[in-house]
């Protein structure tokens, strides 16, 4: 027998479920397929929400002659051959494009440049940053969303009654759209395993689903976008204080079991929106990160779920990003000058130098003298923040140094 995802695949563009921005009634590539003229393009977006098919759907409603070329299996040579007997109607549906290696991207580029092929290419990467920018810049791209779950639902219809339509409680349902994670191949693909389990007049419950399911197809692959937009999800919530959310993303991450791009992470949070307010964060980061590393999974889920809550919870400030951002600023843009002579470490002649005061010998280890360029010696960068009784203090001070300096200036 068939797979069940090959005998629902769609045969039209009608037929497929969700994209409506490029499929649907006035989408784009609906428009281009009653105009019957197809540029070259490249679709990205998740694994399972309709790529592929989109390619091969177009491919039948234009009756054009289709190639498959798989860049991360197939090689140059059957790229050669498959445009050696293509003309101008010859479709070729490379997926995978963002695994392509260079050599024959350079192979393919002329023959999509001149149109001698018409090319679809399949990437679940953002192809802005993967794909060889003289191929993409020959081809529209399009990003394909997510599934939403009424979209999964008429999937779940659908394979329902291709596998002899039994009757199916809410939680079930439910609990299969959720395990999905917004992927049409997953939730086909426990579908027909749920059919092959199912006895004749059974009805579908979520005992049974979960018996089948055991656990749900987390899409958390570490080299493709979505791990990324996960890492992004755990910042963001870390820096919103919303301690939940922040343990979810990390639990998703730590499936993935790659330590490394989630403890740079970590640091980068650290340092970018809790520093000035929380000091003592730094190390207790690195401490937990060091560990995690050392344990493994799944101990190390104990180590970097407790400093994810007590950062998600500590108080945030970035005082000191916005400070060296405006400072980085300045000197890119060539606001800048010479080092005033009495901070050079050289000794000179010159009646301008002033001598330089050695601040430990004045009270409060302060005195005033200039340490900035001339040009921008009133700059300033750093703008102190209420976060924490330790920024208020530094605040504290600053203010205090900011009016001696003034004072003295009377």
């Amino acid at each position: 027998m068939e797979p069940l995802a090959y005998r629902m695949r769609p045969a039209s563009l009608d037929d497929i479920v969700g994209q409506t921005h490029l499929v649907g009634k006035n989408g784009v590539i609906r428009r281009m397929v009653e105009n019957k003229k197809l540029p070259s393009l490249i679709l990205y977006g998740g694994p399972g929400i309709g790529k592929t098919t989109i390619a091969h759907a177009v491919a039948s409603e234009l009756q054009l002659p289709a190639h498959t070329f798989n860049a991360s299996t197939d090689n140059k040579a059957f790229l050669r051959e498959i445009i050696e007997g293509a003309n101008k109607k010859t479709l070729v549906i490379i997926d995978e494009i963002h695994r392509m290696k260079k050599d024959i991207q350079d192979y393919l580029l002329p023959h999509v440049e001149m149109g001698r092929i018409t090319m679809i290419g399949i990437t679940t990467v953002n192809p802005y940053h993967s794909v060889n920018p003289a191929v993409r810049s020959r081809c529209l791209v399009y990003k394909l969303d997510a599934l939403t779950e009424d979209d999964l639902n008429i999937l779940l219809a659908r394979a329902l009654a291709k596998i002899g339509n039994p009757n199916i409680t809410e939680e079930a349902r439910k609990y299969l759209i959720g395990m999905a994670n917004g992927e049409a191949r997953s939730l086909i693909n426990m579908l027909e395993a749920i059919g092959f389990a199912l006895q004749e007049g059974e009805t579908l419950t979520i005992e049974l689903a979960q018996t089948v399911v055991q656990k749900p197809p987390i899409n958390i692959d570490k080299n493709e976008d979505n791990y990324y937009d996960t890492l992004s999800g755990l910042h963001k919530s870390i820096r919103g204080s919303d301690v939940n959310a922040a343990l979810h993303y990390l639990a998703k991450l730590l499936l993935a079991e790659d330590f490394l791009p989630l403890v740079r992470r970590l640091y980068c949070i650290c340092y970018e929106d809790i520093s000035l307010a929380n000091p003592a964060m730094g190390p207790k980061v690195r401490a937990a990160c060091e560990a995690a590393l050392e344990l493994g999974m799944p101990e190390a889920r104990l180590p970097l779920a407790s400093i994810v809550i007590d950062m998600a919870l500590s108080p945030k400030s970035n005082s000191s990003l916005l400070a060296i951002d405006a400072a980085l600023k300045d000197v890119e843009e060539g606001r800048s000058g010479n080092l005033p002579l009495h901070l050079k470490n050289t000794y000179s002649f010159d009646p301008r130098q002033k001598p330089y005061l050695y601040p430990h010998d004045y009270p409060g280890s302060w005195v005033n003298q200039q340490y900035l360029p001339d040009p921008i010696k009133d700059a300033v960068y750093y703008q102190p923040k209420d976060s924490s009784k330790y920024e208020i203090a530094l605040k504290e001070r600053y203010e205090a140094i900011r009016r001696a300096k003034e004072n003295a200036k009377k």
